[in-house]
């Protein structure tokens, strides 16, 4: 991928971010405990060497959360014949939690940018390309003690952009389409 376009999206989603937190600014002290601010980490992504990192504004039942997240595929989910598929992602995902509190059980959906990069294991030539992703998702949030909470979720990943195909020193990988995905994340709600 060019340095520009990553550039490009990470400038993107500085921004969205910043546009979120300046949503959830409130006019007055009436609405100041209306709205709040968390962070989330991932479990997953580390246990494959990668990282997760969401940071998120809320108010009343809805939040709004940038990722950022790097993982390497395990194996078994990697094409016969290639290895160390890495995937780097940009998501801005909106949640919906049924329960005040942002607590309970939750669904949210967003979009995704995802810079992928395999290996072909017959000869190490690699191949890089870049998908635009539509998530959807859920999960529970278990306040466990003050602030501090586990959200064990799932969701679906359906690629809508980017090629069908890519060609790793000679030979063809076929990128899923479509990929579901479990985890459990800690988070601290402020």
């Amino acid at each position: 991928m060019k340095k520009d376009t990553t550039h490009f999206v990470r400038t993107g989603l500085t921004c969205l971010l910043a546009a979120a937190f300046a949503a959830a600014v409130p006019a007055s002290a009436e609405e100041r405990k209306s709205a709040t601010v968390g962070f989330e980490l991932d479990v997953l992504p580390y246990a494959t060497g990668g990282y997760y990192g969401s940071a998120w504004v809320g108010r009343d039942r809805i939040r709004v959360r940038p990722v950022v997240a790097s993982t390497t595929l395990p194996d078994f989910l990697v094409e016969d014949g290639f290895r160390e598929a890495k995937v780097d992602a940009y998501a801005l995902i909106v949640d919906y939690f049924f329960r005040d509190g942002f607590r309970g059980f939750w669904v949210g959906a967003g979009a995704e940018y995802w810079e992928n990069r395999v290996e072909n294991e017959a000869d190490g030539g690699t191949a890089e390309w870049n998908n635009t992703v539509a998530t959807i998702g859920g999960g529970y949030v278990w306040k466990i003690g003050g602030n501090f909470y586990v959200n064990p979720w799932v969701a679906g990943h359906l690629v809508v952009g980017g090629p069908a195909s890519v060609t790793a020193g000679g030979a063809t990988y076929t990128p899923k389409r479509f990929s579901p995905e479990a985890s459990v994340k800690l988070g601290w709600h402020f």
